[in-house]
């Protein structure tokens, strides 16, 4: 078992001897937030480990500020806001050795009366793609690699500075710098250390390009661990900022003039324990295997239609400007920092990276739509392009990836793909979500408009 994982056993022990005293039992929503309830670590054992809990169906309908958004079928106004019921997936058990005398657990959401998943909640629409991949005797794995802004300013502080003139941990480009990094160990080291001992391996850290910028890996698994780990990877490095008095962001592009923040993507599938992607035909500067050739062109072909799933906020568009180290056309390449899909490895290290999603992407969401659309690139044997060598950023020829959150969600809305992968409901009720959060960019009025306007207009 991973160093920091928990049997239920091994929690009942712990909690015996006065080493755990609190279990936090959550879920994502919408925006990947963890929500959820803390128990009494005794009770938990006793009662909520076999019988779970439950949770306000309102929190599938909630904007980022919580309140209830009218229009949605799921869960509204009219039909009182019933609960769900939230299962402790207990393979997911751990220390959260950030927090005192605590551990955490995942839950699936589930319906209080048919007992089946959600269909809209974002855990439940990854595990259906799963079924999938296992169906055809694959297990998918998949990696997430995040970067951050971190700040010496308190969250408290950034709230009341309105989130402007922020004190970064780091002055300067520091991307591999090893002074710069330094500066920042403060805080990184305590991130890589609670990381570790709760359950989620821990590869690398290194600067970014961004001033006080970071990157924290942690080991590949598969899709669903892996996800899991990605949720409470941002949740634990929350709340460690939280306690130091400083504050970090995974906002996809916080500033104007920097580099933005990513969530890229590794996927590779398996089956008996061997990479399925490894093979020896060739494929540009490339060796792979049919299946690897097929998710690539499945990926690729879906990838703006989906966008929604890996760059979810108004935000999110902002980080697609070129020479940037954000993608921002639908390309694949070798190694290629500047490609939307970029080949890394060979033979049982082949993997597909996909450098489109930023650090606010859901991990469930992001996971859930590259895996449907490498499957359907499988089942109808979809090739992709001719690989593309050189500066991706100089070729205006190439497919663009929406250039707005509106953009994406047209063609999300009107995807025939995506309903059949994830079903007419799902569809709807997301759209229905990333429509209510551009309303609420439209009727807001920003810095930039009176920095604009004031004056001069």
């Amino acid at each position: 078992m991973t160093h920091g994982m928990l049997t239920l056993d091994a929690l009942a022990a712990h909690v015996e001897r006065g080493e755990i005293e609190t279990v936090v039992v959550g879920f994502t929503d919408h925006y990947g937030r963890m929500m959820g309830k803390r128990f009494d670590a005794e009770f938990f054992v006793q009662d909520a480990a076999e019988h779970g809990t439950h949770g306000c169906d309102y929190l599938l309908i909630v904007d980022m500020e919580m309140n209830p958004t009218p229009g949605y079928t799921y869960a509204n106004w009219e039909r009182g806001f019933g609960d769900f019921h939230l299962v402790p997936d207990l393979s997911t058990l751990r220390v959260a050795t950030w927090l005192d005398k605590t551990a955490m657990v995942l839950c699936d959401v589930m319906d209080e009366k048919t007992h089946s998943q959600v269909t809209v909640a974002p855990r439940s629409i990854l595990r259906r793609q799963i079924e999938k991949v296992a169906a055809l005797g694959y297990s998918a794995m998949a990696a997430s690699e995040l970067e951050f802004f971190a700040f010496d300013d308190s969250y408290r502080q950034a709230a009341q500075k309105k989130y402007t003139n922020l004190q970064p941990m780091g002055w300067y480009v520091e991307d591999y710098h090893i002074l710069q990094g330094t500066r920042e160990e403060k805080y990184v080291a305590q991130a890589r250390h609670h990381l570790k001992h709760s359950g989620i391996p821990v590869e690398n850290s290194k600067g970014e390009w961004g001033h006080g910028q970071h990157e924290l890996n942690v080991r590949y698994a598969e899709s669903l661990i892996m996800a899991d780990r990605h949720a409470v990877f941002k949740q634990c490095l929350k709340e460690i900022a939280d306690a130091m008095g400083v504050s970090v962001t995974f906002m996809a592009k916080p500033f104007a003039d920097q580099a933005g923040s990513s969530g890229h993507l590794h996927f590779s599938l398996w089956q008996d324990r061997v990479n399925a992607f490894a093979g020896d035909k060739p494929l540009g500067k490339v060796k792979g295997s049919d299946i690897f050739r097929w998710f690539l062109g499945g990926w690729m072909a879906h990838a703006a239609e989906l966008m929604v799933f890996y760059a979810p906020t108004v935000n999110s568009y902002k980080r697609y400007v070129d020479l940037s180290w954000a993608p921002t056309r639908i390309a694949w390449s070798y190694d290629n920092r500047t490609a939307g899909f970029r080949i890394v490895g060979s033979g049982k290290s082949l993997r597909i990276e996909n450098r489109i999603p930023g650090a606010d992407c859901n991990p469930y969401l992001a996971y859930a739509a590259s895996l449907a659309s490498g499957l359907d690139g499988i089942a109808n044997q979809i090739e992709p392009p001719a690989m593309f060598d050189g500066d991706i950023y100089a070729a205006q020829s190439l497919p663009r990836v929406p250039r707005t959150l509106e953009h994406a969600v047209d063609l999300f809305a009107n995807s025939a793909f995506a309903k059949q992968a994830f079903g007419a409901q799902v569809v709807e009720h997301y759209t229905h979500f990333y429509e209510a959060e551009i309303d609420a960019f439209n009727k807001s009025v920003t810095d930039w408009e009176r920095a604009r306007y004031f004056e001069r207009i």
